[in-house]
């Protein structure tokens, strides 16, 4: 398996399936957690010194902080009801507190934090819908908490590119401190594909190819992404979802397309379509 790939395990004893940490992953900003909790089941972490993004995948839960509690939050069963989520966001120098009410998926996404913000609830008519590209690269976006929103770090979104259709194409990269033109930001893909025996395409690679993986993608991996282009492929009979998280050392989301494919972005203008 490729060393991108992070795949769901068996839950431990605290309902853990997936821990992406910048020591883990050879980088400096982003961290990821996926846990998987039954009903009744809790769990309760201090964030330290890191911004915490709590993304309900599906189910519902409780969820307190220092000076917080959401009671019953939670709408969508599964990602594929394509209704945007609940979500929390607790500030470095806190803790959280989530009780699942039913069956419930957590993404826990994280990055450095100054805790100057406080915890606040991101709810569902809080999250900005919108279809991006054109054609068979028309996907539909959740942006959870992107860069007009509060945060020290953390950029996260979420994605549905349906069958037959690309995403995150024309390939781009984030991966050069060279603001205006690009900033550098790490990234993770979670993935979730419907029917869930499928699997969906991701390709990351850089211009001089010293770099350039193909990677098949099994319902429920996550794919690292610390450099280069990154363009997602879900096969015909098989949608696929999957969560990003983003974080570097300006928080702001500046790209470059790959020059061989930038004149597809010309094709979706002319179908009017919104391209960023």
């Amino acid at each position: 398996m490729s060393e991108f790939i992070v795949s769901t395990k068996q839950p431990d004893d605290k309902g853990q399936v997936i821990s992406i940490t910048p020591e883990s992953a050879g980088w400096e900003y982003v961290g990821f957690e996926v846990f998987s909790l039954n009903e009744g089941q809790s769990i309760k972490k201090v964030t330290e010194d890191k911004e915490i993004c709590i993304v309900l995948l599906s189910g519902k839960a409780s969820v307190n902080t220092k000076l917080e509690r959401w009671e019953n939050i939670g709408k969508r069963m599964s990602v594929f009801e394509k209704i945007p989520p609940y979500s929390v966001y607790i500030p470095s120098g806190d803790f959280y507190e989530v009780l699942a009410l039913t069956e419930l998926q957590l993404a826990v996404c994280a990055a450095p934090g100054k805790g100057t913000l406080p915890a606040r609830l991101i709810a569902p008519e809080d999250v900005g819908v919108e279809l991006r590209g054109s054609g068979n690269m028309e996907r539909t976006i959740h942006n959870i908490l992107p860069e007009q929103a509060e945060a020290d770090s953390l950029l996260v979104v979420e994605v549905f590119t349906p069958e037959g259709h690309w995403s995150s194409y024309p390939p781009h990269k984030h991966d050069q401190d060279n603001l205006p033109e690009e900033s550098y930001l790490e990234e993770t893909y979670y993935h979730k594909v419907n029917p869930e025996h499928g699997f969906a395409i991701q390709r990351v690679y850089t211009d001089d190819l010293s770099l350039d993986e193909t990677l098949t993608v099994k319902n429920g991996d996550a794919v690292l992404v610390p450099k280069g282009y990154h363009p997602v492929s879900a096969p015909p009979g098989y949608e696929v979802y999957y969560l990003n998280v983003m974080a570097g050392p300006v928080r702001t989301w500046a790209f470059k397309n790959d020059p061989n494919h930038e004149w597809l972005m010309q094709r979706m203008k002319a179908y009017g379509s919104q391209v960023k």
